[in-house]
């Protein structure tokens, strides 16, 4: 399926070079002599996204192999094809010239790096990983470099951002040819800093490869696509990659888990430490915490400040702990703490996380929030810090995706039933899976609860499971939306139907109870 990066997210083409000195293939160990002399303008991994001028990397995927597409690609203006031995005998009697290498893949993102013209060596640039957390802290983050005067850009699983304007991008972090077109993009518009989401699966796949960040933050480790790592340790290692030489010059990390406390002693980059307690003897830390009707009101100390206030205007505790990761992070790269502050108290939504849906009934004033959580660790803090917000009830709308990690599925109804009022356990992009299926296994955590007076409900169809959410709220309740956060589509049997849960939220508030 293509990426949705289209034409318009490329910078003007510029003419380069494939061999000779600075050569876009130079350093392959390839035979280049069918290319001698040709340049490019571009460089994709989508056949349906050549443009003219273009390089096409035909890799092998999971289903097929990319240099079966070789002729489609030829057709649309590319000018070689790079690809792998399998990938030479699938391109046949193409007119385009190959350049054979035994993996391509490894080889994409600095061939992108040069047919770009290094776009990231021309930004700051910042790369954040960890299971939960991420896209709030990008956003965090780039409130604060705009305050400090820089002009932003943000890559991650919302989408792009270039001076504020949204651009639609389909993963957390895009492929490798992507990214520095992207990253081009921003440059040829002026942007001077950019935060990127940098998902395990980016850093295995070598979509950030041709990059070396100047911060990287890491926020926490918590079960999660364990489909895609065989455990816990594979995935830790993925992510302790971003926090090596060769793709990173310093990092900053979260150590109030035992993965971040881990990668603290084990980095390969000089480490700024960051904790929710002075008691973790981190180099910045939360001193006091007051929760206010938008947020919360901390007070900090870091290296550069004794006692520093900051307004965070997002819900949750876990809202405190990414501001001050980002607040870390802005200030390590030359931001002065005030500013940073400032900056941050500036954001006041990221959608789809903690995201509220104003009820029309003023009499009623029920707290509607939608919020992306699709872990345990994520379920677990989204309803804490529905607590925090109100005294009373807090009633949770849930599903699993479908061809996704299974094990997290109980664990998430468990996590759910035990600190919820009212779960009801329906269904969230089951993709090609049984929804059915899907459910009994959170409905099976969820009856495993060791403690908890919760009602758990099911309700497979998503918009009356959040119908029936707001019919059994009462006036100064919680109703908790999770899963699908920002997005705006409902995935079954490889069909997507436009679903969106804020529009489905605001719906159920204005229409009439019962």
């Amino acid at each position: 399926m293509p990426d949705a990066v289209t034409e318009t997210l490329r910078p003007a083409p510029t003419p380069r070079s494939l061999t000779g000195a600075g050569g876009v293939l130079e350093d392959l160990g390839a035979d280049l002599s069918g290319v001698a002399g040709l340049v490019v303008t571009g460089v994709t991994h989508d056949s349906d996204a050549v443009l003219p001028g273009d390089l096409f990397v035909a890799l092998p995927g999971a289903l097929t192999h990319g240099a079966r597409f070789a002729a489609g690609a030829a057709a649309r203006g590319a000018v070689t094809i790079l690809t792998d031995p399998q990938g030479a005998v699938l391109a046949g009697d193409c007119a385009l010239p190959l350049v054979v290498v035994e993996e391509p893949r490894d080889r994409m993102g600095q061939v992108a790096a040069r047919t770009y013209g290094h776009p990231g060596d021309r930004l700051l640039l910042v790369g954040v990983t960890g299971t939960n957390g991420k896209t709030t802290v990008t956003y965090l983050l780039e409130s604060a470099l705009r305050a400090a005067g820089h002009l932003t850009g943000v890559i991650g699983t919302v989408g792009t951002r270039i001076d504020g304007e949204h651009l639609p991008t389909a993963r957390t972090t895009p492929e490798a040819t992507d990214v520095h077109a992207l990253l081009a993009l921003m440059v040829e518009r002026g942007v001077t800093a950019v935060a990127m989401e940098v998902s395990s699966h980016a850093l295995v796949l070598g979509r950030v490869d041709g990059l070396v960040f100047d911060s990287a933050v890491f926020t926490n480790l918590s079960h999660d696509h364990l489909d895609f790592h065989r455990d816990m340790a594979d995935y830790y290692a993925a992510k302790a990659t971003l926090f090596t030489a060769h793709r990173a010059r310093a990092g900053i990390v979260c150590v109030d888990d035992d993965w971040g406390r881990r990668l603290h002693q084990e980095s390969e980059v000089p480490i700024t430490s960051y904790a929710t307690t002075p008691d973790a003897g981190a180099d910045w830390t939360i001193l006091d915490v007051v929760p206010t009707s938008s947020g919360s009101t901390l007070r900090v100390r870091g290296p550069q400040v004794a006692d520093l206030t900051v307004s965070v205007r997002l819900p949750g505790d876990f809202n405190a702990t990414n501001a001050l990761g980002a607040l870390a992070c802005a200030v390590s790269t030359g931001v002065d703490p005030e500013v940073a502050a400032a900056g941050i108290g500036r954001c006041t939504s990221v959608p789809g996380r903690m995201q509220a849906v104003p009820d029309p009934d003023a009499d009623r004033a029920v707290l509607a929030l939608v919020d992306y959580a699709h872990t345990p660790a994520a379920v677990s803090r989204a309803i804490a810090a529905a607590r925090w917000a109100t005294r009373g009830r807090v009633l949770v709308v849930l599903g699993c995706g479908g061809d996704r990690d299974r094990a997290k599925r109980p664990e998430m109804g468990r996590a759910a039933s035990e600190l919820a009022d009212l779960v009801i356990v329906t269904d969230d992009n089951p993709r090609s899976e049984d929804p059915a299926v899907i459910r009994a296994a959170v409905l099976q955590g969820a009856s495993a609860r060791s403690h908890s007076a919760a009602t758990v409900l099911e309700i497979g169809d998503r918009r009356q499971a959040i119908q029936r959410a707001v019919t059994e709220a009462g006036s100064g309740d919680v109703v908790l939306v999770l899963g699908k956060g920002h997005e705006q589509g409902q995935d079954v049997a490889g069909v997507v139907h436009p679903f969106d849960d804020g529009v489905e939220l605001a719906a159920a508030l204005r229409g009439p109870r019962s």
